[in-house]
């Protein structure tokens, strides 16, 4: 069972017909340099937190919210993320304190995604006895997930910045900026 949502967890981040995760977590790594590689852990587990947090209020039936204001503030994250990339590297005296309020952002918006998969979670949570352990080993898939899609990121991000040289802003802005283009799409959807 403890195996079926760790890989439940990997899926629900890596699936790519379900591609707001994925972008969530590279516009939200867009920001960083990849040898802030701890801080970017610290940031995803802090988006982990927050979709924890309401997918387990969610599946015990302390929390409800329509799923189609869920749905469309899932997208206003990924857009409002990217517009925050985009402001943060444009305004570099005060991009420390952006970039902590960053981590502040992650928990909040996470706790909109874990609203999203919540009424799925529920449905295939059945009547299982206890939320915990499916719930933990789904979260470790979670993280186990972002964790593939920050190293893809990361590595890509290095090749850009470290190997092709390339000003951190001119790589944050167009990953920013592709990323708000497509959650605009799946907005109008």
């Amino acid at each position: 069972m403890f195996s079926d949502y760790l890989r439940l967890g990997i899926d629900h981040i890596l699936d790519t017909e379900a591609y707001d995760h994925i972008l969530f977590v590279t516009v939200l790594c867009a920001l960083y340099d990849p040898s802030l590689w701890k801080r970017i852990l610290v940031l995803v587990t802090a988006f982990t937190i927050g979709h924890s947090l309401t997918l387990a209020l969610s599946s015990l039936d302390l929390v409800q919210i329509n799923p189609s204001l869920v749905e469309t503030l899932i997208p206003v994250t990924i857009i409002l993320t990217g517009i925050f990339n985009i402001y943060s590297v444009t305004i570099s005296d005060k991009h420390h304190r952006m970039v902590m309020f960053n981590y502040i952002l992650a928990l909040g918006f996470g706790l909109i995604h874990g609203l999203g998969f919540s009424n799925y979670f529920k449905a295939i949570l059945g009547k299982e006895e206890s939320v915990v352990q499916p719930l933990f080993a789904f979260n470790i898939g979670v993280e186990l997930g972002q964790i593939v899609i920050v190293s893809i990121v990361m590595a890509l991000a290095f090749v850009v910045l470290h190997l092709l040289k390339i000003q951190k802003k001119y790589w944050t802005i167009p990953v920013s900026l592709f990323s708000i283009v497509v959650a605009t799409y799946l907005l109008s959807k």
